[in-house]
């Protein structure tokens, strides 16, 4: 090589570098049901399209929807991973031991799920306190109510489950003695035309408020026809039964996934078991009917200003199962540990529990 050609080569080899942009952050998320479902993924994937607001250019997310719980849940956490998406979130109960198979292979991934109990140091857990909306809608059927019999819809029989029909039949004891909560199991997290079914059964018994733990708005527009009323799950539902929309219990997931993907991204990120509630506005009341006078809205007002300030919690004793036998003494509120494992129906619940 020549002088000339020396010199110009180790002059190159001083000039600065363009530098490269950093690559976006890869998220995916992991749905149970339709996007389009106007409940629980829909609102789910209102969060992920906050996360890309929020973010910009900073992240790249991507999702699956309509995943069954099983292994097809494993080989699509799979995939994800595999993909290179740095952070997953699955977002149904029963995504917890794929999720937990998968985080074990990727130990350089970060790993949350949605309503479940297992972690590890990759692996963080996290939860809407539905409960606490529940009990407010417990309160506004107890006050509404004509027939003094309530109806609830129930997906499957795990824990978040038995302890919001347990919310909403304490709320509505509280202020109607005369109450009786009634449930129909229907197995299923999203099934219009069955849960359609469960609300017209329901409503058949002399059930005037209906009361649903599935994502469609199938059980509200029943209740719509039929005169009676109907509780928005997940997310706002009022436009899908304007006359039967008692209220909705809404889940607003924008504020968690943007905080913790920021930790992830600083590096602060550590594995927790996270429940967000009304105080955090993960729970929201929202839309309750113009119908209702004014002595009951500031009632069903009051009541959730009570739980949101912490002045008040649904599950502190004396509570007693069916049975009658004492769970949780006077004055003793429900830890976490004991509210994720409740099987138990609470005293006055006439529906048999699931075996």
């Amino acid at each position: 090589m020549s002088l000339k050609r020396s010199l110009a080569f180790a002059a190159a080899l001083t000039l600065p570098v363009p530098a490269m942009a950093d690559d976006p952050m890869k998220v995916g998320f992991v749905y149970v049901g339709p996007i389009g479902d106007h409940g629980w993924s829909y609102q789910h994937d209102l969060g992920r399209l906050s996360v890309e607001e929020h973010f910009g250019d900073k992240v790249s997310t991507t999702y699956v929807e309509n995943v069954n719980e099983g292994a097809d849940a494993e080989r699509t956490i799979r995939r994800l991973a595999q993909a290179g998406n740095d952070i997953i979130f699955t977002t149904s109960f029963g995504f917890m031991n794929p999720t937990e198979r998968v985080a074990k292979e990727f130990p350089d991934k970060t790993f949350l799920h949605a309503t479940g109990y297992k972690q590890a140091d990759n692996l963080g857990t996290y939860l809407s306190v539905t409960y606490e909306g529940r009990y407010v809608t417990g309160v506004a059927a107890g006050l509404e109510t004509k027939t003094n019999t309530l109806g609830y819809i129930a997906s499957f029989p795990i824990p978040e489950v038995i302890r919001d029909i347990n919310a909403v039949y304490l709320g509505a004891k509280s202020v109607n003695p005369d109450i009786d909560l009634r449930v129909v199991w229907v197995n299923t997290w999203f099934d219009p035309a069955r849960e359609a079914d469960a609300a017209n059964t329901l409503m058949d018994q002399g059930v005037d408020v209906i009361v649903q733990h599935t994502d469609s708005p199938a059980p509200l527009i029943a209740a719509e026809r039929r005169g009676n009323w109907g509780v928005g799950q997940a997310s706002d539902m009022r436009d899908f039964g304007p006359k039967a929309h008692l209220l909705s219990v809404v889940n607003d997931w924008a504020p968690y996934y943007i905080d913790t993907i920021q930790q992830v991204m600083d590096g602060t990120w550590e594995s927790q078991d996270y429940w967000g509630g009304l105080a955090e506005d993960v729970i929201q009341i929202v839309g309750v009917n113009e119908s209702l006078s004014a002595e009951n809205k500031a009632k069903i007002e009051a009541v959730t200003e009570s739980i949101r300030s912490g002045e008040f919690h649904p599950f502190t004793g004396p509570l007693k199962n069916q049975a009658g036998e004492l769970m949780v003494e006077d004055g003793v509120t429900m830890t976490r540990a004991e509210l994720s494992g409740m099987n138990w129906y609470v005293e006055g619940m006439t529906a048999n529990y699931p075996e």
